[in-house]
């Protein structure tokens, strides 16, 4: 679900948060619009504002555990768990580099306690297979994942096919250069 679906349409900080990410084309392969999220974390306003938003979403939700996958979900995730009181879990890739097809996380063991209440927060969905391997790897543990978060998430969420019913809350859709 979009935020714009869910009370904050025509919220002018949904659009300024999208005006804030650039969009670098055809990188890291051609075809792919990247949505690159380093211009909003120079924003200062903007990226208090993707915080603020998720923050207002999550603070009554009893979340014991925000979980960010790496890497630039752990841009936002600290701040949020700091937020809303609980804490930050980070998710990591191995060996670091992006693998586009391949859905593999790693955690510290004994992060995270069963029947703990995660949040998974990422900056980007697409196909959602990194969000699908931290909710196997959340509930592997014994966690209940309540809902995956991302900053910019496809129009046709086919993505959120792959979440195994967990909700998918969205900010902004991807955008595409113009002229």
């Amino acid at each position: 679900m979009f935020a714009e679906e869910n009370g904050l349409r025509g919220d002018p900080r949904l659009q300024a948060i999208s005006e804030a990410i650039r969009v670098v084309p055809h990188f890291p392969k051609p075809g792919i619009m990247f949505q690159d999220i380093t211009t909003l974390l120079l924003d200062h306003k903007a990226f208090k504002d993707t915080v603020d938003i998720f923050v207002d979403r999550y603070r009554d939700m009893d979340i014991s555990v925000v979980a960010g996958v790496e890497a630039r979900g752990f841009m936002f995730g600290p701040s949020i768990a700091l937020a809303i009181g609980a804490k930050f879990v980070p998710l990591r890739k191995p060996r670091k580099l992006p693998e586009y097809g391949t859905d593999c996380l790693e955690m510290h063991v004994g992060a995270v306690q069963p029947g703990e209440r995660a949040l998974v927060i990422d900056d980007l969905v697409a196909t959602g297979g990194t969000l699908s391997a931290a909710i196997r790897l959340l509930e592997r543990v014994g966690a209940e994942v309540v809902e995956c978060a991302c900053v910019i998430g496809l129009p046709e969420n086919k993505g959120e096919r792959r979440l195994n019913g967990k909700p998918l809350y969205i900010l902004v859709e991807p955008r595409e250069l113009c002229c």
